[in-house]
């Protein structure tokens, strides 16, 4: 004898409760993806001062780690766009993982071979991955769920961005710092073997996103470059994508030299692997500043909020600049705090008013990430002339901008 049917009230509710269920988790997994590249990414911050001694670098040559790092996201975010847009969501985010995991793997053949070149390349190569990862994610993790909530799941994601940024360096730190301390024999080896287990991981997830991939949904149709550069006759638009590339730069500057400015007798006088660690509480500061900042932001102009937080941390790089010992190691570490609303508020400020222009206007200001190869290249030349006090006069001017920005954009489009 065979069961009634349930009422169609209830078949209906409890599909609905499944495709809830199901969001939530795929939700959860592409939160995982910017964990994962927020990670990555403030591993450069440990990388930097061990190949640095490793290769009797200058500080305009440790930099060229950050500027082969984020010219990917000048040379690949065009081209991840139209792949993306091909492949759909799941496949997109699969490609990027594998390219990001390529990436991890060349670092073997660059220890095995001691080539700061080849070191380089494999920063390239999983940056491209990364950028892949971010023109899929940024806009599939808006689209999972309903629009009203969409920057609680955005908000979300940042957060975990920031928890990869926050951990990533401490861990780094005990894995490929602590050998200059304790004079290992085979230092390069060490970057090898640390990157081979983040391509493990990469690859596992990849595979989880391959059984999923084609609950993700289909992507947009990107725009043309051409299309993209004519927005930028827009003044808040325009001054919003010098804004963003200046505080990428001002940002990955201040990590970069972060670890070199600390084992200074002048500052801290850490070992570095424990300079290595104190990062955390740079990105870490970030994170917990961008929860902060989300309840500040609601309560006045987020124009004049931008230029306060860019003041201050202005005000900060100043203090550290012209200071010794304590005050100048941790002034320097609380600009995290500071640079914790920026992004996101230049972002959104930008984008005022473009309407359906929107996704170009965004691709715009994800090209302009490219600052953070060019702006520590230049500070990194200006410490080999004046030395890193003063080549913090180099993300003071970026601050300097970016107030200006928040003062310009203080009133809606």
């Amino acid at each position: 004898m065979t069961a009634p049917a349930p009422p169609e009230s209830a078949r209906l509710s409890a599909t609905a409760q499944v495709a809830g269920q199901t969001a939530g988790a795929l939700v959860v997994l592409v939160v995982s993806l910017f964990f994962i590249w927020g990670a990555a990414t403030s591993l450069n911050d440990i990388l930097i001062p061990k190949l640095k001694g490793l290769f009797r670098l200058s500080y305009a040559e440790s930099m060229l780690i950050q500027f082969a790092f984020f010219t990917a996201y000048a040379i690949v975010s065009v081209p991840a766009g139209a792949l993306v847009a091909r492949l759909g969501y799941g496949k997109g985010i699969v490609l990027g993982l594998i390219v990001m995991a390529a990436g991890c793997l060349l670092f073997l053949p660059a220890a095995w071979l001691a080539t700061y070149g080849l070191f380089l390349a494999a920063l390239f190569v999983l940056a491209g991955g990364i950028t892949i990862l971010q023109v899929a994610a940024n806009p599939l993790i808006a689209n999972l769920g309903a629009p009203a909530t969409a920057s609680s799941r955005l908000t979300l994601a940042q957060a975990f961005n920031s928890f990869g940024t926050t951990i990533a360096p401490y861990i780094g730190a005990r894995l490929i710092l602590a050998p200059i301390a304790s004079g290992g024999t085979a230092p390069a080896a060490v970057i090898g073997h640390a990157y081979f287990g983040v391509a493990v991981v990469l690859a596992l997830v990849a595979l989880v996103f391959w059984f999923v991939r084609t609950r993700l949904g289909e992507a947009s149709q990107a725009a043309s470059l051409a299309d993209s550069l004519a927005l930028m006759r827009r003044p808040r638009l325009a001054f919003g994508v010098a804004a963003i590339f200046v505080y990428v730069g001002a940002e990955v500057t201040i990590g970069s030299l972060m670890v070199s400015y600390l084992v200074q007798p002048s500052t801290l006088g850490l070992d570095p692997a424990t300079a290595g660690e104190h990062l955390a509480f740079y990105w870490g500061g970030a994170m917990v500043g961008r929860f902060v900042g989300s309840v500040i932001l609601r309560l006045g102009s987020p124009g004049k909020i931008l230029m306060g937080a860019a003041v201050g941390a202005g005000a900060l790089v100043l203090t550290s600049a012209f200071s010794h010992g304590g005050v100048a190691g941790w002034t320097l570490l609380s600009v995290g705090l500071m640079n914790a609303i920026m992004f996101p508020t230049i972002f959104s400020l930008a984008l005022e008013g473009l309407g359906d222009k929107t996704p170009e206007g965004s691709g715009l200001l994800c090209m302009a990430i490219v600052g953070g190869a060019v702006i520590p290249l230049i500070s990194g030349k200006t410490a080999d002339v004046v030395g890193l006090s003063m080549a913090l006069l180099v993300p003071v001017a970026c601050y300097v901008l970016i107030a200006g920005y928040g003062w310009f954009a203080r009133k809606p489009a």
